[in-house]
């Protein structure tokens, strides 16, 4: 699919996330990747096979919870 030299990251490898844009939609929160995954703006994903990663934001820093 990647015709890039080096070739993007496959959509089964580790680091598939930084393969290049091929599509970004922004104002509907998607973009397609250049390896067929589909990336989310929540930091989602599907990949090609039909595969559903869950959202992986970080946790949010400099906050803390105390117990009541």
């Amino acid at each position: 699919m990647c015709q890039h030299q080096p070739p993007c990251p496959t959509a089964d490898s580790a680091d598939r996330e930084s393969a290049r844009l091929a599509a970004h939609h922004p104002e509907q929160g998607w973009s397609l990747l250049c390896n067929g995954v589909l990336l989310f703006e929540d930091t989602g994903e599907l990949l090609p096979d039909g595969q559903i990663i869950a959202p992986h934001r970080p946790l949010a820093t400099g906050r803390v919870v105390t117990a009541a």
